[in-house]
């Protein structure tokens, strides 16, 4: 019956064109900005516009109920829904009687059985589920999604609860952005939430195995799955690898509950961020945990928190658990968070605003800091690989402040692949190569006004991760030439007989950068 009832809710949502293109073209792009930063009220009067000139449409209807999270009248409603009616919209648990108080056990589970006997006897109605378009362009086609959730806190009106099942947040996009989409036999989405890294694996895998610690947000993500007619995807309960124990999969993505929240009686613990253990050991046991998942070749791309203790580098710490889970590691750390400022972050993202109770929880949180020594935490992006044969030999920890935009799944495919394409070659190999400058790099010059010679060169990656690299005048002169058409080796020879240098100490000089350089994109083979 639920199946059947989610077709006729994909035929409604279809028919009402609700997708994310249409509704900011409906409210425009300066509310739906707004609407990003959690502030609905320039939708909502654009919206009330619309109403007053009589020219909404069932669009606007779906966007108020669950988008905006606010009451539409009951007969607008059932004109939105049309072959869903008011009674399948019930059953399914999308919507309730606006003059209805939930009862403690249904604020408490938001069980969709629990609402089979009410009935819409007011004027208007509400959503119970947050339900938006998801939209996003990859290699081959732009999708339209649509994704069901917990109502957020602005819609509630007040703090999250525990059992909180998030939607498409800003960590989701980062790493929906970042996973390699090249064909997988398996993938394992672990902690799979509202199950979107999922349902973008189902994409590029013949099957996807999606676990989570919640019941209920399996059931969400389940359900997102049949909504938009995604059928390999196999959902499983359980706490991290329990559910697949013994298994290998070809890729494991995760946004883990990874945030850091003390471990003590009357913190509120949120199923959807917080792992129940001490510290970041949780990403620690996920690192670890991967390697034993991973076929041979198999990739591991994660997002996590790491601390910084006292006098410890925290990139010590990450380097410790990829170097005992004898993995080739890539860890990015994209931005460090004092750890009041840390603290305030996760206390406001649970909905509980400044007075006592903010107060309260700011002191457990830097209690719980205190007895680590935590002075700072980093946040970052990891991409762990089970070596096909021998020994890591990829090892790359970074610090680079720029947010993921886009899709950057295909650069971090081609930095694997370019790194074990240099480690394979010794330096005589290297020097015969013939490589490119990639089309989105530019070369800058400054100079002391009235010099001649430039007082410093760099080189700018405009896509990527907008990497910089700064030059001297020989590594300058080896890149500028080359074209495709000469060997390394060849362009240094040139170099050397110019500047009157030896032709070997030239390339003692350049090779070391020109492999950082294929590896980080500047340099193409």
């Amino acid at each position: 019956m639920t199946s059947e009832l989610l077709g006729l809710l994909r035929t409604d949502l279809s028919a009402a064109d609700f997708r994310v293109a249409t509704l900011t073209e409906l409210w425009g792009d300066e509310a739906d900005a707004a609407l990003h930063r959690g502030h609905r009220v320039p939708a909502r009067r654009a919206l009330e516009r619309r109403r007053a000139e009589g020219t909404a449409t069932a669009l606007d209807t779906l966007a108020t109920l669950f988008v905006l999270g606010l009451e539409a009248e009951r007969d607008a409603a059932a004109q939105a829904l049309p072959a869903l009616g008011l009674a399948g919209a019930r059953e399914l648990g999308l919507l309730e009687s606006a003059s209805r108080e939930p009862s403690s056990l249904e604020s408490a589970s938001h069980e969709t059985a629990s609402h089979e006997s009410a009935s819409f006897d007011a004027a208007s109605v509400r959503a119970r589920i947050d339900l938006r378009p998801y939209s996003f362009v990859d290699a081959t086609d732009t999708i339209n999604w649509w994704i069901a959730s917990d109502l957020g806190e602005l819609a509630l009106g007040h703090a999250l609860r525990e059992n909180h099942v998030l939607g498409v947040g800003g960590a989701s996009l980062t790493l929906s952005g970042l996973i390699i989409t090249e064909p997988a036999d398996s993938v394992l989405d672990l902690g799979t939430g509202c199950g979107i890294q999922a349902l973008h694996a189902s994409r590029h895998a013949r099957r996807v195995v999606a676990t989570d610690i919640s019941a209920r947000a399996l059931e969400f993500a389940a359900m997102n799955a049949e909504l938009n007619g995604i059928t390999n995807i196999e959902f499983r309960l359980g706490s991290l690898f329990e559910p697949v124990e013994g298994e290998l999969f070809d890729q494991i993505v995760s946004n883990p509950p990874f945030v850091i929240t003390p471990r003590t009686e009357g913190i509120p613990a949120y199923e959807y961020r917080d792992g129940g253990m001490v510290g970041d050991a949780l990403v620690a046991e996920v690192v670890t945990g991967a390697a034993a998942h991973l076929t041979r070749g198999g990739v591991a791309q994660m997002l996590g928190n790491w601390e910084y203790r006292e006098r410890e580098d925290a990139f010590d710490r990450v380097g410790a658990w990829v170097d005992a889970a004898a993995l080739d590691a890539w860890v990015i750390e994209r931005e460090v968070q004092d750890a009041a400022l840390y603290t305030e972050t996760w206390i406001r993202d649970g909905g509980t605003r400044s007075g006592d109770e903010f107060d309260r929880l700011s002191d457990a949180w830097l209690d719980d800091f205190a007895s680590r020594g935590v002075r700072q935490v980093g946040f970052g992006y990891l991409t762990l690989r089970r070596p096909a044969a021998g020994k890591p030999t990829l090892r790359r920890l970074e610090r680079l402040g720029a947010p993921v935009t886009g899709g950057l799944g295909a650069h971090v495919a081609e930095t694997v692949a370019a790194h074990d394409w240099q480690d394979a070659l010794d330096d005589g190999a290297l020097a015969r190569a013939m490589l490119t400058v990639a089309p989105d790099v530019t070369e800058e010059r400054h100079y002391w006004p009235g010099d001649e010679d430039p007082a410093a060169l760099t080189l700018r990656q405009g896509g990527a991760f907008a990497r910089v690299y700064p030059m001297g005048t020989v590594l300058a002169g080896v890149v500028g030439a080359c074209d495709g058409e000469l060997s390394i080796a060849a362009i240094c020879s040139a170099l050397a007989e110019l500047l009157e240098l030896r032709e070997s100490d030239v390339l003692a000089e350049v090779l070391p950068s020109i492999r950082e350089l294929v590896v980080t994109g500047f340099l193409l083979v």
